[in-house]
């Protein structure tokens, strides 16, 4: 009868253990887990912010020529950050562009 509950013990202690081990063994893969946006959702973001910053940028031009608003200092890095933002829209285009003639010119 002792040996049966020592073996009992022992098999249940054994579940507990592989349970609580399954427990955190998913709460780490949660952590890692990618973010689910898809492709196109960020693709969108990324255009939106640069079409703001282009906005941003437009309403300071005319705040500025208008001369509501005196400061060259915020109007110079709004034209930049406008400038910056759109040569990196163009590049990461570009390059998409380049890979999808290489991919077209991939022999099937």
């Amino acid at each position: 009868m002792s040996i049966r509950n020592v073996a009992m013990n022992a098999y249940s202690n054994a579940i507990q253990n592989q349970q609580k081990f399954d427990k955190k063994f998913d709460k780490t893969m949660d952590l890692h887990k990618a973010d689910p946006n898809s492709f196109s959702e960020t693709l969108t973001d990324s255009i939106k912010g640069v079409n703001e910053l282009q906005g941003q940028k437009k309403a300071m031009i005319e705040e500025f020529a208008s001369g509501k608003n005196q400061n060259v200092h915020e109007l110079m890095i709004s034209l930049q950050k406008a400038s910056v933002a759109m040569t990196m829209t163009s590049t990461v285009r570009t390059k998409v562009m380049t890979a999808y003639q290489e991919v077209m010119k991939m022999p099937f």
